[in-house]
């Protein structure tokens, strides 16, 4: 059964098909040196999700978000650190643009705070960031303290504007996005290159990066 009306073959649900096929292809070139073909795969997962919700009529700010993440996801693809700010930069675009979209879709701070599991989340979610930034302090350079600190201030907005939807997969795409870049942020910073841990890590975050951008897109679309 597909989640659009009509088949396999309807426009909305081959083109969610290829975005999870594009998302597969790249898990497994994910440890291969960088190339066009491994580039494009990991950016054609998420831009394909941006391109459903334009099908679907879903909100500009949705496009928007899906579509700077697809940018960020080139940059990554790549080796460098200016490969990697642009990254961090296009991410931080996405993530201000969800804030605003979850806020506008929301039912305001009043419902943040009326359900005690939201507010739980919530505190999860602001111990587990401002732990990851005070580690991260400690491991990366000073040119690159600055942008990482206002990078983690808009992923943790981001998870606890989401809280205040009434969206149950939103919330939980929200929660995978920030349990992802956690993963990235230890996998690149916190870790030895020799590290057994870093190819699992790689993996983990990109199928957590992945069913996060699914289930927020999924979440507007079919609610």
């Amino acid at each position: 059964m597909m989640p659009f009306p009509g088949g396999i073959d309807a426009n909305p649900n081959a083109t969610l098909l290829f975005s999870i096929a594009a998302a597969a292809i790249y898990g497994l070139a994910l440890e291969l040196s960088p190339r066009l073909a491994r580039s494009a795969a990991k950016t054609l997962a998420v831009a394909l999700l941006a391109a459903l919700a334009v099908m679907q009529g879903g909100p500009l700010l949705l496009v928007a978000a899906l579509a700077l993440s697809a940018a960020g996801d080139a940059f990554l693809s790549q080796d460098g650190e200016k490969a990697f700010l642009g990254g961090l930069a296009s991410f931080l675009a996405a993530h201000i643009a969800y804030v605003a979209l979850f806020l506008e879709a929301g039912g305001g701070i009043g419902l943040l705070t009326a359900e005690p599991w939201r507010v739980a989340i919530a505190l999860a979610l602001a111990v587990f960031v401002i732990g990851m930034l005070a580690a991260l302090r400690r491991r990366v350079g000073p040119p690159l303290r600055i942008p990482i600190a206002v990078y983690v201030a808009a992923i943790l907005a981001m998870g606890i504007s989401a809280l205040t939807t009434f969206y149950p997969w939103v919330i939980i795409g929200a929660v995978l996005f920030v349990a992802s870049d956690g993963l990235l942020a230890a996998e690149r910073f916190l870790f030895a290159a020799i590290s057994p841990h870093r190819v699992w890590m790689r993996y983990a975050a990109w199928v957590l990066y992945y069913a996060a951008q699914l289930a927020i897109t999924l979440g507007f679309l079919l609610s």
